[in-house]
């Protein structure tokens, strides 16, 4: 029961993640939100794992960190030498 409460929380947080990264003006908090539902992700998948008694998620759940941690630091790389630090939206 707990778990189950636990995942519909991540869920609900995975959604504000996304709005936030629609709604947010710079490149650098659109780069967060996504790393935040990343992050999200990661969590939800080992409880689901351990809901569904399949112990080997958590493993699906390190891998997907570890591309969600070098995809970030590719993305911040990538904004950095494209944008020279200046990255404020026009709106």
């Amino acid at each position: 029961m707990m778990f189950t409460a636990a995942a519909i929380a991540i869920l609900v947080v995975m959604v504000l993640a996304l709005l936030f990264a629609i709604v947010s003006r710079t490149v650098y908090d659109r780069i967060l939100a996504v790393n935040m539902f990343g992050t999200k992700t990661v969590l939800f998948i080992a409880v689901y794992g351990f809901l569904t008694g399949r112990p080997d998620f958590m493993d699906i759940a390190l891998v997907y960190a570890l591309i969600n941690f070098v995809g970030l630091i590719a993305v911040l790389r990538f904004v950095q030498t494209t944008h020279g630090g200046n990255v404020e939206d026009e709106h």
